[in-house]
Formats: structure tokens, C-alpha cells, sequence
């Protein structure tokens, strides 16, 4: 017997080594997915660029063994490359210490500069400039004084502070010490301010010439909280010992910066400060701009907690303000989506986006603030506006939801007149458009797709929209042979019975109907924008995670994989987006849960009995963890990256804009951190140790509360590693590993034990 019962657990554990084996197999292969399909493409076109005058552009083309830009024009229709990739790969390697192919440049955009002797494009953070010939390439400084999320001057670094020329040329200005100086071009100075200090202060980069050299305006500052978030960067690769770095990084409540106008009549010589009385509670001043006359300005004033905003004009000759326009809110005034735009026309006056109907709207203000009329309306919302074309009275904008069986977060393309007739649908194609226009206007590459419809970019005319020639038409032949397959788009009622919501599903390559599959949810469920794939582009931009491919490696490992855009994400009503105010924790989940439930009814495959896993980052990271607080009966297993876990502890601009301020209870009551008590099921916490987007002291701070509530969880770190750690930069093979992994031993083991009980 003891002999019978020792082979036993030898087989047992040969069984099981086995399986492990199998297991890691399956999550490699899965892992190098993205790499063995992404360049299966061809002619897959990506946004293209237009020249800054005339009729030439250029784009990124997927071509065998990776992708190139080339560059056209309307009349030539004769591509050629847009520069030689050897050379810019060459420089690039260089100076960035990587090594990047001809065919696998890391950027996806790129403008012309130096007549056209260089060309700037994004990377790592940073703009670039490569000289053509192979030269150089080099990271561009920025010039200025950033403003922590833009709230907040970085006092340690100095302003950008050249002279200020008056238009006419008869005058300068400078900040010295803190204080304006103006002087006269003989060197006499005309006006010089004595009450500037470094605690209230004159700001260089503020300041504005009245058109006519009249008179000046500028900001005087009371600089906010320097809050600083010190991290310790424990493996440094240029010493053993660690380092601590800093950052000016405001959170929810602190003070922000207090902008105070300024204005200097030349003439009289003298400096007055503007009435604040009208922005007393600034969160923001900002789009200051002179009228053409020189006969006022205006700006726009954010009160602190986002509910009221405001159009303030100022005249020159007697300093005191007026509010052309006060937009106030219940919830929030979304500032993320905001439109205004002044008109220099006769008419003068400006346009303004506001949400006042439930949808986001455009309308039309004379110069004196009175409302001339709505332009756009309906139950459907401008996503974006292109051009306000003053001598046509026309306006160009694109929108989503007014095509009504169509999904309605697809983006088209549209033309209106001043006075809202005359709309004119510039796209038709049942997907979503990204459409780009010649500098003036009178063509336009239209680049549609579905996650279902590869990219199709046309030139078509303006003024008609007949179509010229089709630029490209991606092929997709060998990624079908390969194993993809477009996701499957599925709508469900939401919480009030009424409202679609909509999502997707990913299946494992080798899906069987017949089988059941465990379900995991991709959440990302911040109000500042919709995050479900529309396009086909299923790889994400030089990522790894997040796009449907992500989605289908963790499939292919015999999950079925979703995601949902719920209410409280952006792109849809204004009631759709306020059930987030203040309530962050929500997440939308009575819609995905309800979603969950209606898949799972109309497909027997899809098999919710052991629960639901999830996973997400930032404050999908946030919403990973509410959901095995809050929603344990559903949610059973999540991963969570760089989460902001407690908004108090995170920025100060996403967080005031959809949580409010002054900051209260209700912060708390959204914290995962303040609940950690109510944690069941299993939870991986990964987050980068450098995380300079979210402060990673929030991650410790839910570790601590864990702890203290006695709960068991998993804990990854990642040395060096920034707020994109596993998706982006940084080990990104490892991280998503440990993710898969962590997912085959809880969720799947789980859904088998399940299924085996039902037996």
C-alpha cells in the first residue's frame, strides 16, 4: 500500500509538472503574438499628415517586413518614400543608445521642418528632431516653465524670458526680478512694476501686446502648493547605490496657482490690476487673447471644482471686466471636451460648446454675449471642431451618434453654416472616420475602418465630397491566415433597462462552441473618454497590452475576453457621463454586470459560474480593485497596474474635474484603500516603482490596508518601472506573464473546479 501510494504521488507529480509545462508553452506563445502578427499587413495606412501650404501629405504604410512613410500629393498620385529610414534609423540608434530598424521606426506621425531638411515626431516622451541626411537626431528642449498638470508653475526651473517686442517695434518687455519692465526702443524706460516678488510674482510667459502696441497685459502670480512627491529609485544604472527623485506633483485640494491680470496703458503709463470679482475662485485663466481692435480681451475663467466657467471681457481703456457668457453645471462643466473660439469677423462674437441640452452642442455668441443661435443640436454629440471658416459662415466639425443604425460612438465628419443650416455629412461609411484636410480645405483624406474592417483611406473634394482616388486599402489576407478574427461587437440594456451599452468580445483561436470559457473583463472606466476599440488598428501604438491583441493573447490561453464601455464614460449623453460625478467607485458596473448576464444568457459558451476575472491599469487599476470589494458576487479575481487607489492621493487635474472640490467624504467613499476590509477573491497588484503619473505611494498605501485587514494578496514591483509598466516601456514580457499566469492558476482553476462540480 505505502509503496502503491508512493508511485501515485510520483505520477501525480509527474502529471502536474507536465501540465505546468503545457501551461508556460501556451503563455509564451501567447505573449509573442503581437510579434508574430503585427507586421502581417499590407497597405494598412495609418492618419495621414498635410503640408502646412499646398497639396502634398504624407503617411505611415504597413509594407513587408514592417512599415515606411511615404509622401504624395492630389495632383502627382505618384508615392514615393518620405525620407531614406536607413538614415533617421541610423541617427536614432545613436543618440538614443536603442536599436530600431529601418522598418520598425517608433513613431507613427512625423511633420517636415527646416524646409524640409528634418523632420519632429514623439518619442519616449520626448519631441525629436532628426536631420534627413542622418546627421543628427536629438530630443527637443522645451522652452518655458511647465505647470504641474497644469495648475501648478515648476518654481525650480527657470522661465523662458526673452524680450518682448511691441508690434510696432517702439517698445519691449521683460520680467527682471520678479517685476515688467517696459522700455522705449532708445533704451528710456517707460514703465517699470516695484510689488513684484517671488512670492507674487510677474510672469514672462504671459505676456500679451495689445495689436496696436497700446497697451499690454500681463499675469501676476501667487504661486500654489509645491507639493512634492519623492521616489526612490532603487536599481539606477549608473550607480550601485539608490537615488531619490522629485517631483512637483498638486493632488485634489491643494492650492493652485492664482493668475491675476495685469493691465499696462502705455500712454497713461500706469498698471491696473483687474476687478477679480467675476474669477474670484480660479481654477484655471486661460485662451487670453487681444481683439483685433485693441479695444478689449478676453479669456476664459474655470472656477475651482469645474461647475462654473466663464467668458470674461476686459476693456482697455477702463480695466474693468464683464461676463459675456457663465456656463454653470449640477455636476461637472467636462473641460477635457471643451470648445471656444472667438470670431474676428465683423460680427466678432464666438462659439462655445456647452452640454446645457444633455448633449454636447455648439453655439453662437454676439460680441456683447448675447445668443445668437444653437448651430448643432440633437441626440447626438461634436466630438471635435475642425475649422470655423469666418468668410463662408461655415464651421467644420465631427461628431458621433447622429448616424441611427450605426454604433454610436463612431466618429463622422461634417459641414455646417453659422446658423445651423446647411448640414452636409462629409463621411457615410458604416465605421468610424479620421478625416485630415488640406491646409485650405479644399481636400480631405477620409481613413475609416471597423474592428471588423480594415483601414480603407480615400481623397475626396470638399466642396462636394466626390471621391478622387483611394490612397490605400489595408490587406489583412495573412493575418487571417494566421488565426485572427475580428472581435464580436455585443449591446446590452444598461441599468435603466433603456440605454445600449456596448462592448466586445475576444475568443480563443481555437474556440469551440461547445465548451465553456471562463470570461475576463478589460476595464478602463475613467469619465474623460469612451475606451472600447471602434477602428481596426488591433495592436495598440507600440504597445503591448491594452488593444484587442492583448485582448487575444490572454484568450488564446481558453478565456473569453471582453470589454465595455459603461455609463460614466464619456462620448454619449451628458446624463450617460454624470453617473462618474463624485462617484468614481461606480465604475459603471450595474451596466457591465448586467451585460456579463445578457451575454451569458443568449451564449452557452460563456460561462460566468466561477466568477468574472478582471484586470486594468490606472483607474482601471482603481476599478480592478472596487470590483472585488464591491462586486464579489461577480467579480472573483482581478490584476490591477499603477492604480490610483485613493483620488486624494493622485493628480489634481482628472480628479477635481470628476470627483469635485472642495474635497470630502465622497472621496473616501470611492477609495478602494478606505474598503480594503471588504476584499474577497484573489488580487495581483503590479505597479513601477517610478510611476510619475499616478504617486506609487498609493499602491503601498493599499498594501498597508490589506495587511492590516489580515487579506492575502500578490505583490509585483517593478524597479525603474514608470505608470505604463507592462504595456508600453519597461520588462514588458515579464509583467504580462506574471498576469497570465496569475489568471491560469486562480480563474481557469476555478472555472474547471466549477464545471466539474456541475457534473
Amino acid at each position: 500500500m505505502k509503496l502503491t501510494a508512493y508511485c501515485g504521488a510520483l505520477f501525480l507529480l509527474g502529471c502536474l509538472s507536465v501540465q505546468a509545462q503545457v501551461q508556460d508553452e501556451q503563455i509564451n506563445q501567447s505573449l509573442s503574438l503581437r510579434e508574430q502578427w503585427i507586421h502581417l499587413t499590407r497597405d494598412l495606412m495609418f492618419e495621414p499628415e498635410w503640408a502646412a501650404e499646398g497639396h502634398q501629405f504624407h503617411y505611415k504604410l504597413s509594407v513587408e517586413g514592417g512599415f515606411q512613410f511615404f509622401r504624395d500629393s492630389v495632383q502627382k498620385a505618384k508615392p514615393e518614400l518620405a525620407f531614406d529610414h536607413q538614415r533617421i534609423s541610423r541617427a536614432l540608434n545613436q543618440a538614443t543608445g536603442q536599436s530600431f530598424s529601418a522598418l520598425q521606426l517608433p513613431f507613427d506621425r512625423f511633420s517636415y521642418s527646416e524646409n524640409d531638411q528634418s523632420i519632429e515626431f514623439y518619442y519616449d516622451s520626448k519631441n525629436w528632431s532628426c536631420q534627413l541626411d542622418g546627421t543628427l537626431c536629438k530630443a527637443m528642449e522645451r522652452q518655458g516653465q511647465p505647470k504641474a498638470f497644469g495648475v501648478v508653475r515648476d518654481l525650480r526651473i527657470e522661465a523662458y524670458n526673452p524680450l518682448r517686442s511691441s508690434p510696432d517695434g517702439a517698445y519691449t518687455a521683460q520680467i527682471v526680478a520678479h517685476n515688467l519692465v517696459i522700455k522705449h526702443k532708445d533704451g528710456r524706460i517707460q514703465y517699470q512694476s516695484k510689488d513684484g516678488s517671488a512670492v507674487d510674482f510677474y510672469d514672462a510667459q504671459s505676456i500679451q501686446w495689445a495689436p496696436d502696441s497700446s497697451a499690454l497685459l500681463v499675469m501676476k502670480v501667487k504661486p500654489g502648493t509645491a507639493r512634492m512627491v519623492t521616489r526612490v529609485l532603487s536599481s539606477p544604472l549608473d550607480q550601485l547605490e539608490p537615488k531619490t527623485l522629485t517631483q512637483l506633483y498638486p493632488k485634489p485640494g491643494d492650492a493652485v496657482d492664482i493668475d491675476q491680470p495685469v493691465l499696462v496703458q502705455l500712454d497713461a503709463g500706469k498698471a491696473q490690476r483687474i476687478d477679480n470679482q467675476l474669477f474670484s475662485q480660479p481654477y484655471t485663466l486661460d485662451q487670453v487673447q487681444w481683439q483685433a481692435d485693441s479695444q478689449s480681451f478676453t479669456f476664459r475663467y474655470t472656477e475651482r471644482g469645474h461647475q462654473l466657467v466663464r467668458v470674461i471681457e476686459v476693456d482697455a481703456k477702463t480695466a474693468q471686466p464683464k461676463a459675456l457668457l457663465t456656463e454653470r453645471s449640477q455636476s461637472f462643466i467636462d473641460q477635457w471636451g471643451a470648445f471656444y473660439q472667438t470670431l474676428s469677423g465683423p460680427e466678432k462674437g464666438f462659439v462655445w460648446l456647452s452640454e446645457r441640452d444633455g448633449w454636447a452642442h455648439l453655439y453662437r455668441y454676439d460680441n456683447k454675449g448675447q445668443l445668437i443661435n444653437q448651430i448643432t443640436q440633437g441626440n447626438w454629440r461634436v466630438r471635435d471642431v475642425m475649422h470655423l471658416d469666418e468668410k463662408t459662415q461655415q464651421l467644420w466639425f465631427a461628431a458621433s451618434g447622429m448616424e441611427p443604425e450605426q454604433d454610436p460612438y463612431f466618429i463622422h465628419y461634417y459641414r455646417i453654416n453659422f446658423d445651423g443650416t446647411g448640414l452636409t455629412a462629409l463621411t457615410t461609411a458604416n465605421a468610424t472616420h479620421q478625416v485630415s484636410f488640406s491646409a485650405d480645405r479644399q481636400y480631405y483624406i477620409d481613413l475609416y475602418s471597423r474592428v471588423d474592417l480594415p483601414n480603407v483611406a480615400e481623397l475626396r473634394r470638399s466642396s462636394d465630397g466626390q471621391l478622387i482616388r483611394t490612397l490605400a486599402k489595408a490587406d489583412i489576407s495573412r493575418l487571417t491566415q494566421a488565426g485572427f478574427k475580428a472581435p464580436e461587437v455585443f449591446v446590452a440594456k444598461g441599468r435603466d433597462g433603456k440605454t445600449d451599452i456596448w462592448g466586445l468580445i475576444v475568443k480563443p483561436q481555437q474556440f469551440k462552441p461547445e465548451q465553456k470559457y471562463p470570461v475576463i473583463e478589460n476595464i478602463y472606466a475613467g469619465p474623460h473618454d469612451s475606451f472600447v476599440p471602434k477602428s481596426f488598428w488591433p495592436f495598440g501604438f507600440h504597445s503591448g497590452g491594452d488593444k484587442v491583441i492583448g485582448m487575444q493573447a490572454l484568450a488564446d490561453l481558453g478565456f473569453v475576453v471582453v470589454q465595455i464601455d459603461g455609463m460614466g464614460t464619456k462620448n454619449r449623453s451628458k446624463a450617460f457621463h454624470d453617473v462618474a460625478w463624485k462617484n468614481l467607485a461606480d465604475s459603471g458596473f450595474p451596466d457591465r454586470i448586467l451585460w456579463h448576464k445578457a451575454a451569458a444568457k443568449q451564449f452557452p459558451w460563456y460561462n460566468m459560474a466561477a466568477g468574472v476575472g478582471i484586470y486594468g491599469a490606472s483607474a482601471g487599476g482603481q476599478s480592478t480593485v472596487a470590483a472585488l470589494l464591491f462586486h464579489p458576487e461577480v467579480y472573483t479575481t482581478g490584476v490591477a497596474y499603477a492604480g490610483c487607489y485613493d483620488n486624494r492621493m493622485d493628480k489634481i487635474s482628472w480628479n477635481e474635474q470628476w470627483m469635485g472640490y472642495p474635497v470630502g467624504p465622497h472621496y473616501a467613499a470611492s477609495s478602494v484603500t478606505e474598503h480594503a476590509e471588504l476584499l474577497q477573491g484573489n488580487l495581483l497588484l503590479i505597479n513601477g516603482e517610478q510611476d510619475s503619473n499616478v504617486d506609487p505611494a498609493s499602491t503601498m498605501q493599499l498594501v498597508n490596508a490589506l495587511i492590516k485587514a489580515d487579506k492575502d494578496f500578490d505583490l509585483l514591483l517593478v524597479p525603474g518601472g514608470e505608470h505604463a509598466v507592462g504595456r508600453s516601456v519597461g520588462p514588458i514580457r515579464y509583467v504580462q506573464r506574471r498576469q497570465f499566469d496569475f489568471f491560469q492558476r486562480h480563474l481557469k482553476q476555478q472555472s474547471s473546479d466549477s464545471n466539474k462540480s456541475q457534473l
